[in-house]
């Protein structure tokens, strides 16, 4: 028989146990049976949370048993990376999960990943590479596409704004120098630094985006636009391809 959230004690329920001891307290699964809210008949919110969780376990599994896994990469960011990217159709294969609670885990989710981007990119002066990867990692690393973003910036490295430039598929993004160069002569931006992820969490930069930078670069100085670095984006992972390769040919 099923033991009842209400039949737990209080300092073992999410809810008291949040107000009493804090968010930071609670468990993954914890902190997701708040947002469920209710159980079921068979299962507490907290055993529908682990389902959850457990779904995303077992999806990362099978996703690590086929690709090169990112080491640096912690058991409780890659089932909340998990949450990320579920899909609410996949969320209702689980018994108790309806359309409303997929639906609200997905929100969440979006919620959370708004609040983590800086509300005030304007005002965010980039003095090195971290600060650039830094800026665009907490929005690009759980893509399942490669996007490339433009950071336009003024002659004293403040952010002019962020712009998009490409969507691509799982394996490469499409830049053209032309299309990065007109929002770059656009918005008067004498300097700029081109950033883009890699679905896969391996930020190694490819060929191709070794050569693409080269271009750029030099496209970017006949018209008098500082490129002052392309960032590759992983899974907490960044590089510098400016730090990586000789892009400055002497």
């Amino acid at each position: 028989m099923t033991i009842k959230i209400k039949q737990l004690p209080e300092t073992e329920r999410p809810y008291e146990k949040l107000e009493l001891h804090g968010e930071k307290m609670l468990s993954n699964a914890e902190l997701l049976a708040i947002i469920i809210k209710s159980g079921t008949k068979e299962n507490t919110s907290v055993e529908l949370a682990n389902k959850i969780l457990m779904m995303g376990s077992n999806n990362i599994e099978n996703h690590n048993s086929n690709n090169v896994v990112n080491k640096n990469m912690k058991e409780d960011d890659s089932l909340l990376q998990y949450l990320q990217n579920v899909s609410i159709e996949e969320l209702m294969k689980i018994k108790g999960i309806g359309k409303v609670k997929a639906i609200q885990i997905k929100a969440v989710c979006e919620l959370a990943r708004r609040m983590s981007t800086p509300t005030n990119k304007k005002r965010i002066k980039v003095t090195c590479s971290q600060d650039a990867a830094e800026l665009l990692m907490d929005e690009l690393r759980f893509e399942k596409v490669e996007y490339a973003k433009l950071l336009l910036l003024n002659s004293k490295n403040y952010v002019i704004k962020i712009v998009d430039v490409s969507k691509g598929g799982t394996n490469s993004a499409i830049v053209e120098p032309k299309e990065i160069l007109q929002e770059a002569i656009k918005s008067s931006s004498p300097r700029m630094i081109l950033v883009h992820n890699h679905p896969s969490g391996d930020s190694t930069p490819s060929v191709a985006d070794i050569e693409m930078t080269r271009r750029l670069y030099s496209a970017a100085n006949i018209v008098g636009v500082q490129l002052l670095d392309h960032i590759v984006i992983g899974d907490r992972c960044y590089t510098s391809i400016f730090s990586r390769e000789r892009i400055v040919e002497n």
